[in-house]
């Protein structure tokens, strides 16, 4: 099945926005060699207007460090990645992706409140890289970057026709943004938010978001999921806000956290999640759970459909989104926050979910 209409619409405003950059059938390196050359890359987000910057991007061919023939893990089976990397020193912090229903355009957040759009180039079924990449940054309600209001950690993203909701998680706060005006350049708005999510703990508030589309239960209805807000259980603490509201939890175990949610046309969320630990290390893994379980006072659970350490090709992995191909497949996307850190790395990872 596909996306709904409504955000496949979203996502063509992308593809209207970014083909300014280049003329018709061209490439931006094809355009960069019919124009006078550019002046240099700014270093970081211009003050209100996006910018073109290249992504280089080197392929992952294997998945699993340790047996490089291997594709099948749980429930996925690894097609491509690739690590990410810019000389536009605000490339990084990537915490949310959202695709279009080809699993082509993408508009993504960094944590350093910042919208990153752009294009998968794909040759067969394998990602080769990035292309007609825009950085610009996110916009308050008073048109100013939502940095100079001193608020960071845009963790997580969410579609709903042409309407963007981006998580803040450090303020506990969830801005609405309408790209019908302005694309990336429209300005973001507060929506009134049950008083348990202003409550959540400093730097451990909202990381997922998820519209449930028509069609579905609870449709109409804005998921938040916290990262490690628990309740007096010891479970981690979510909300539905708008059509439903009310408050559930998702039991939480093995010491994970969660770091992003999709829903699936069949009703299936997946729940992205990680661990950490100095003598463990980084771990993650993606749960199913039942749509249909979450109602306001419910304690939710499911099965562990893929795990993976270091031992893979990961990193502190933040972001999760599904389409599905032509031929019926339904491929997971993952992202990496990197924390601007030159330690880690910002990683792309493409499953095919195997059911």
């Amino acid at each position: 099945m596909r996306p709904p209409i409504g955000r496949r619409r979203l996502l063509k405003y992308a593809a209207a926005a970014l083909s300014v950059a280049a003329a018709p059938g061209a490439t931006l390196a094809q355009t960069a060699v019919q124009r006078p050359p550019k002046p240099a890359v700014p270093d970081e987000f211009s003050v209100t207007t996006p910018v073109s910057i290249e992504v280089n991007a080197r392929p992952l061919p294997s998945f699993d460090t340790r047996d490089r023939t291997r594709v099948r893990f749980g429930e996925l089976e690894y097609r491509s990645g690739l690590i990410l990397t810019s000389r536009f020193r605000g490339f990084g912090g990537l915490s949310g992706l959202r695709l279009d229903a080809k699993g082509e355009r993408f508009i993504a957040i960094s944590d350093k409140g910042g919208w990153f759009t752009g294009r998968i180039v794909y040759k067969g079924r394998e990602m080769t890289g990035l292309d007609d990449v825009e950085a610009s940054p996110m916009l308050g309600p008073d048109g100013k970057p939502i940095t100079s209001r001193g608020w960071f950690d845009s963790e997580a993203l969410a579609l709903d026709g042409s309407l963007v909701y981006v998580g803040l998680e450090r303020v506990n706060q969830i801005l609405r943004f309408d790209f019908a005006k302005g694309f990336t350049r429209a300005h973001g708005e507060l929506i009134q938010l049950p008083l348990g999510v202003r409550k959540l703990p400093y730097n451990k508030g909202i990381e997922a978001l998820v519209v449930v589309p028509k069609g579905l239960p609870l449709a109409g209805t804005l998921i938040a999921i916290s990262e490690r807000g628990l309740d007096a259980k010891g479970n981690i603490t979510a909300f539905l806000i708008g059509k439903t509201l009310g408050l559930f939890s998702i039991r939480r175990t093995d010491n994970f956290d969660i770091s992003d949610a999709v829903l699936l046309p069949s009703g299936s969320l997946l729940l992205l999640e990680r661990k950490f630990s100095w003598l463990g290390g980084v771990g993650i893994r993606i749960r199913r759970v039942a749509l249909a379980a979450i109602v306001p006072g419910a304690v939710i659970d499911g099965p562990s459909i893929f795990e993976a350490d270091l031992g893979h090709e990961i990193d502190n992995m933040e972001g999760i989104d599904a389409h599905v191909t032509p031929e019926g497949d339904t491929v997971l996307t993952l992202v990496s926050d990197d924390n601007f850190s030159l330690i880690q790395r910002n990683l792309l990872l493409q499953f095919t979910l195997v059911e």
